[in-house]
């Protein structure tokens, strides 16, 4: 290693921002921005009594942006010595000023950035698990989901520990700008398993994922749910294609939400690619629904205290009592359509920001699930999708699906081979929510309840 990639290496990363934000201003950017991102991960797989593999990972990565007048540039590098920072800012600075115009680029307003934020406690710092524990979590886990009566085989199991760390920079040439950094950690145990014998087998699969190892559930937990539901999954029938309630089960009900995140991104409404792009202040939910985007919640999946632009980011109500009240916004879409930026830019240090949540959720209802579906006397539990067959433009909907039967307001037998279809307006005005919500992933949503869907089955 030269001298100059060892200084490097010893460099925090909001150093390192700022230094590639001051050289790229003296090599004739009139602003820029670098984002500096390092990581450390450690992994386990274990399989029927024995490790699989080992995976450990470290390395930093950093991105650069420039501006000419109206004119931008990204490049970006895992190559921190002088040798490959030096050539690659010229390189960048000269890309901008041969690039198009775009009226809309440029750095964050200033009015807009954060000045302070608060600890989210995302950075677990206790002494990281070692391979060998990370090895005792997963076997525990496989061995609670052989112990179930019925599984019969092993998919793996595993467990996972990482940090990671961000800092961003940006400066204008006559002054002013944002510098801030902060770093997570996430610690997650996984199981996946087979019930039954030959060409009846049926295969699922249970996991968690925490920013501190204290708020994982025990590995036994996660491997006999694991165990459990893939024999619940036995035997699966097939139905007769029908229009019928449809329910969501918590592990797939926030993909609806998430959804719902698409079609509000300022890229897709700056485009008119979306389906709600005419539906700002109307009721696009049920009125008893409500949904929140929160960068502050306390060890959140996607916590983050400022957001890829250096702007402040705030708890919001995305839809209130059923009606939009906001697009995501960064602020090259929010100049775009004429408003202010949201505080919703997320970034990697490949390219420009673009808008995207952070903690998502739909807000519990009021209704016990058993409630929920006490009155349906033909209807589908959904626990699993297949596919990606949602039209971004039309809203139309169109999954392949496996759960379970619902007859009389009881779950009675499994079923698969499937396709569920809707309009997500539509269904979107048709949805009840169960009471059950749990912050298990970065979206989450309850139990939720979608009237007078399509089932496609034989």
């Amino acid at each position: 290693m030269t001298k100059a990639a060892k200084t490097a290496e010893r460099m925090s990363t909001l150093d390192m921002a700022s230094s590639l934000v001051g050289r790229a201003l003296k090599a004739g950017a009139d602003a820029a921005e670098a984002v500096a991102m390092e990581g450390t991960s450690l992994g386990v797989s274990w399989r029927l009594g024995k490790l699989e593999d080992v995976e450990r990972s470290e390395g930093c990565d950093v991105g650069l942006r420039v501006f000419v007048g109206k004119r931008q540039a990204s490049v970006s590098t895992t190559d921190l010595s002088e040798a490959s920072l030096a050539p690659m800012i010229e390189r960048v600075v000269a890309m901008a000023r041969a690039a198009p115009e775009d009226p809309y680029c440029g750095l964050a307003d200033p009015e807009f950035l954060a000045r302070d934020w608060p600890d989210l406690d995302i950075e677990d710092k206790s002494a990281p698990p070692t391979a060998e524990q990370l090895a005792a979590f997963a076997a525990e886990a496989e061995e609670a989901a052989l112990a179930v009566a019925g599984v019969t085989n092993s998919s793996g199991a595993g467990a996972g520990w990482g940090r990671s760390g961000v800092a961003l920079v940006t400066r204008e040439a006559s002054g002013g700008g944002f510098a801030g950094s902060y770093a997570g950690t996430s610690c997650s145990i996984s199981c996946s398993v087979l019930a039954g014998e030959g060409t009846a087998m049926e295969r699922d699969y249970d996991y968690m994922t925490a920013r501190h190892g204290q708020d994982l559930e025990g590995a036994s937990v996660i491997g006999r749910r694991a165990g459990e539901k893939a024999v619940k999954r036995l035997h699966p029938r097939k139905v007769r294609s029908q229009s019928v309630p449809v329910v969501y089960d918590p592990r797939v009900s926030g993909g609806l939400v998430g959804h719902f995140a698409g079609a509000i991104s300022g890229t897709s409404i700056a485009r008119g690619t979306s389906f709600l792009k005419n539906d700002m202040d109307r009721a696009v939910f049920a009125k008893e629904i409500s949904i929140v985007d929160d960068p502050h919640m306390k060890r959140g999946l996607r916590s983050k205290p400022f957001d890829g632009e250096g702007v402040r980011n705030n708890r919001m109500l995305l839809v209130e009592n059923g009606r939009l009240t906001t697009w995501l916004l960064d602020s090259a879409t929010a100049r775009q359509l004429g408003l202010a930026t949201t505080g919703h830019a997320a970034r990697g240090t490949g390219g420009p920001p673009a808008p995207a949540p952070s903690n998502l959720y739909m807000e519990a209802g009021c209704l016990k699930v058993k409630e929920l579906i006490a009155d349906i006397k033909q209807g589908l539990y959904v626990t699993e999708l297949i596919g990606m067959g949602v039209n971004g433009v039309t809203g139309d909907y169109s999954r392949g699906a496996s759960g379970f039967w619902i007859e009389n307001g009881e779950i009675v037998y499994p079923v698969s081979e499937i396709t569920i279809a809707g309009n997500l307006k539509d269904m979107f005005l048709n949805m009840t929510p169960a009471d059950d919500l749990e912050f298990r992933h970065a979206t989450n949503a309850p139990t939720i309840r979608v009237e007078g869907m399509t089932v496609a089955g034989t």
